[in-house]
């Protein structure tokens, strides 16, 4: 029976659209993943009914270690344990640097109060930021007294470790942070944008961006903007705009969805000037998490050397860059 000209052309189509998002042609540079180190070494905290307010310092699971998130110590230990990135959070000061620091408001974590951007550096260094790490519901606090002046800048962090890359995370949704961070890094010469990416609020990455259109950049809006195209029509072969010199968060539920996963997109993503992280799997409204475990690797694809976020780089680095990977 011969096949009709519909069906021909549609069995066409599909043809080519294989063809042109299979991975089985397309070689990518061999070797491990790049692993972003979110936060650093840190300590790990219950995730259950997180909210934006949530003080996660006072449910802090047993310590295993001496680290405190965004110091100087916890990323030095993350690039030793294997992350080729760490991220850290910001906040712009009164004094006209950038705080590495997590929370909005200080009561949490540390033994000062108030508005974390409502201090200057000077002030922000004072504090003790292991303060308010408690494991059983404040009977104790173990590395209280042990976080005095440990809250580094910025500009400390480019300087400490000059040839490491970093992840910047604003804090905020205010156009004007953008303009800050902007005008920031273009004063320091540490600050090279091929080591360097940002991602936080809509409206202050709008203004890095358009500040510095060599950075790799990420908001909310631009992130899901860059799936949905992409899952759209990225059949094509065509790069979204919001995908360009970007940074990409894929859960691991979505991967699937992409186009040419994983070795077409990537190679996609990379000649558009853009890095693609895996993180844990989307569900709905709940916070992001990372690859945080060896079930969650074991759902990695076989020598994939993309990059792979994750909150435990201790666990996960020996996992996916250990012997035998």
């Amino acid at each position: 029976m011969r096949m009709s000209w519909k069906t021909a052309v549609a069995v066409a189509a599909v043809g080519l659209a294989w063809a042109a998002n299979t991975s089985l042609w397309v070689e990518r540079p061999p070797g491990p993943p790049v692993l972003l180190a979110h936060r650093g070494v840190s300590q790990q905290f219950d995730r259950t009914g997180l909210r934006n307010d949530t003080c996660t310092a006072s449910r802090m699971q047993p310590p295993t270690h001496a680290f405190l998130e965004n110091t100087l110590a916890s990323m030095r230990a993350s690039f030793e344990a294997g992350a080729d990135v760490v991220e850290l959070d910001v906040h712009p000061t009164t004094d006209g640097h950038f705080a590495v620091f997590h929370d909005w408001t200080l009561d949490c974590r540390t033994d000062g109060h108030g508005v974390t951007r409502e201090q200057s550096m000077a002030q922000l260094r004072r504090l003790d930021i292991g303060h308010g790490y408690t494991a059983d519901g404040g009977k104790s606090f173990p590395f209280r007294g042990q976080g005095v002046g440990l809250m580094p800048s910025l500009d400390e962090v480019l300087k400490a470790f000059p040839d490491r890359r970093f992840l910047i995370n604003i804090k905020s949704n205010d156009p004007a942070e953008g303009r800050l961070l902007a005008a920031a890094l273009q004063r320091d010469a540490a600050a090279s944008p091929g080591r360097l990416m940002a991602y936080g609020g809509d409206a202050p990455i709008a203004e890095l961006r358009q500040a510095l259109p060599a950075l790799r950049t990420m908001s909310r809006r631009s992130l899901q903007a860059c799936l949905l195209s992409y899952i759209g029509y990225g059949w094509t072969g065509i790069v979204p705009p919001p995908c360009r010199t970007s940074i990409i968060f894929v859960p691991i539920n979505v991967a699937p969805w992409l186009w040419g996963w994983p070795g077409r997109f990537l190679q996609r993503m990379d000649g558009a000037g853009s890095s693609a992280f895996v993180i844990g799997p989307y569900r709905g409204g709940e916070f992001s998490t990372g690859i945080d475990n060896a079930e969650q690797v074991q759902r990695l694809p076989a020598r994939f050397s993309g990059g792979v976020m994750t909150d435990e780089i201790e666990v996960i680095a020996p996992l996916l860059k250990g012997p035998g990977r």
